[in-house]
């Protein structure tokens, strides 16, 4: 088994909101659904690779892409229609997601 990923990356216009605190989860696919809860990740922008913050992961759960919902959307600080289209566009072929839920560690 490998070990649990110790880094993840995201969109440099996500890091504030992560970093304050109010963006909770990440939607992804099957290829970085083996976070392990209870580990510390650091995070890192997907476009510049800077460190922006420790997380520590929560949970792992799948996720249906049509069952993506308002509450997700919360958790992820952005609007609905813009988090699916967001999925979407990264994962054009893919229904079958991950949740990850994550609590801010250190920033």
């Amino acid at each position: 088994m490998p070990a649990a990923p110790t880094t993840i990356t995201f969109f440099e216009f996500l890091a504030p909101s992560i970093v304050a605190g109010q963006k909770t989860i990440t939607i992804r696919d099957e290829s970085e659904s083996h976070y392990v809860p209870g580990t510390q990740v650091e995070v890192f922008t997907l476009e510049t690779n800077q460190r922006v913050c420790d997380i520590k992961i929560l949970s792992v759960e799948p996720l249906n892409f049509d069952d993506i919902n308002e509450f997700h959307a919360e958790q992820e600080y952005m609007e609905l229609p813009k988090l699916k289209s967001l999925i979407r566009e990264i994962y054009p072929n893919t229904d079958t997601l991950f949740v990850i839920s994550y609590e801010l560690v250190s920033a």
